[in-house]
């Protein structure tokens, strides 16, 4: 298996670059005398024996106290050069037990990676822990941050397709022969041993990474490299942390197996999944917390997979620009969202999309030129309580949108000029209380919207340019005041696709 791997900077040998010992000791020993000296005659000094030989006595006792006390000051030095020494020693020590330790790391690193190229699956699962388990034993971050490399490596090289069942009978009308048959369930066994080993990295990624950052064996801050990959088995980020470092799904593909992302907490670092297919299995992010900015779901495709994010809390930056949702089912319900969070030129055209019970408490959510061609989109018993939610220029040509049972109680949801020419856009039972709903500008001309048993209580609702050249509109058995410039809009006479309550309707002269 040939892997590149980065240069990596050795550990500091700038440290052994320490003065001789001889020179040290040299050095050390007559500033000791020096300052040995100065003590003594500064203590002379201070004592007033300035006359020695004149009238002042320095007595024999006296002149002995402070030699020893001179002497005393040089053996601090002496053990101040024994320091220096075995400082010295200490340190040479240590960066030859690192030494020691990275060469030992190396040999290993090199024979599990001679078995993750062997032929035999079962020596692969063997290079496969043996790498884990030098991670765990790195001597410093760099090598860790290696043994990891070529773990997702190893995930990015292409590997054997599933090859089905073996017809029967053949393309030509015969029986497959018996050689043909063990052939085929060869091929069968090699393809499930392999991505055995693929399943066993997937799994040792995800329990390393559930451990708290900063303790043994934690993988929680490195780079996490899965451009590419297709995840068919489970991983479980349930619960990690993502501070720092940077963790890639671009172009990955999940066709089966459950990804767990519960409880996760995006505070950090950069999470991406840039054009990723969520074509099959399950992904979810119950409960995670997204409080950082670098987490981006950019251009990715929903196609048949499972993604929820239930009770998610939205308080960063979440983009996932560009998105088509195709199939499957995208959930955001119970989800929180005070952060900001785009949606912008996404197209909804197959599969269900829930933001049922979601609450929209401050931040802002866009959908700038989304089109919404064939999914359900549905809002129901949403909270608006304050912040934006946008779908300026939007398209709907299909599919359903559904507000029913949302209370708006401040905030703003924007609909200016977006365009509704099929589908549905409901808001029945809805209930706006406080802060504005705009169609300002907005044209329908073939969809059908219903505002029926909605309660106009203290929202401003607000219909100005609005353009109705065709669609379905009721406001059947509402409450409240009629929404500003909606009879404008509308034009008299009302047109029959239009059913407004009758105390709206201008009285007769």
């Amino acid at each position: 298996m040939s892997v590149n791997r980065r240069t990596r900077s050795v550990p500091d040998d700038r440290g052994l670059r320490l003065w001789n010992v001889g020179w040290a000791l040299a050095v050390t020993f007559v500033a000791a005398v020096l300052v040995a000296g100065g003590v003594f005659y500064g203590l002379v000094a201070l004592l007033d024996f300035q006359g020695i030989d004149r009238k002042a006595k320095l007595d024999a006792k006296t002149l002995f106290d402070l030699v020893k006390l001179s002497f005393g000051v040089v053996a601090g030095a002496g053990a101040l050069v024994a320091l220096v020494v075995a400082y010295r020693r200490q340190h040479v020590d240590e960066v030859g037990a690192h030494r020691e330790a990275t060469r030992l790391h190396t040999e290993r690193f090199s024979q599990a990676v001679d078995k993750l190229g062997s032929d035999s699956p079962a020596v692969r699962l063997g290079g496969v822990h043996g790498l884990a388990g030098l991670a765990d034993d790195a001597p410093d971050d760099s090598l860790r941050q290696t043994c990891i490399d070529v773990l997702c490596a190893y995930l990015r090289l292409p590997f054997p397709t599933d090859p089905g069942e073996l017809p029967n009978p053949l393309p030509d009308d015969t029986p497959p022969a018996e050689v043909q048959r063990e052939t085929h369930q060869d091929k069968k066994d090699r393809y499930h041993a392999l991505r055995e080993v693929r399943h066993t990295i997937l799994r040792l990624i995800g329990d390393h990474y559930r451990i708290a950052h900063g303790t043994h064996r934690s993988w929680q801050g490195c780079t996490l490299d899965l451009t590419g990959v297709t995840i068919d088995g489970d991983i479980d980020f349930t619960g990690a942390t993502f501070a720092k470092g940077r963790v890639s799904f671009d172009r990955a593909t999940f066709s089966d197996g459950r990804v767990s992302f519960d409880r996760a907490t995006f505070v950090g670092g950069r999470v991406t999944f840039h054009r990723t297919m969520f074509a099959g299995g399950r992904v979810t992010f119950h409960e995670a917390q997204f409080t950082g900015s670098g987490v981006t779901f950019h251009e990715a495709a929903f196609s048949g997979s499972k993604v929820s994010f239930w009770g998610a809390t939205f308080s960063g930056a979440v983009s996932f620009h560009d998105t088509a949702v195709t199939g499957g089912r995208v959930g955001f319900s119970s989800a929180t969202f005070s952060g900001t969070v785009g949606f912008d030129r996404s197209a909804f055209r197959d599969g269900p999309v829930s933001f049922h019970r979601a609450q929209f408490s401050g931040g802002q959510v866009t959908f700038h030129e989304a089109q919404f061609t064939g999914s359900r989109v549905t809002f129901y018993q949403a909270t608006f309580a304050d912040g934006l939610v946008i779908f300026e220029d939007a398209t709907f040509s299909g599919g359903a949108v559904s507000f029913d049972e949302a209370r708006f109680t401040g905030g703003e949801v924007s609909f200016e000029h977006a365009t509704l020419s099929c589908g549905e856009l409901s808001f029945e039972h809805a209930t706006l209380s406080c802060g504005e709903l705009s169609f300002e500008h907005a044209t329908l001309s073939g969809s059908e919207v219903t505002f029926e048993h909605a309660a106009f209580s203290g929202s401003r609702v607000t219909f100005h340019d609005t353009t109705f050249s065709g669609s379905r509109v009721s406001f059947d058995e509402t409450t409240g005041p009629a929404p500003s410039g909606l009879l404008t809009a509308v034009g008299t006479p009302v047109p029959s696709a239009i059913r407004l309550r009758a105390d709206w309707l201008p009285t007769s002269p």
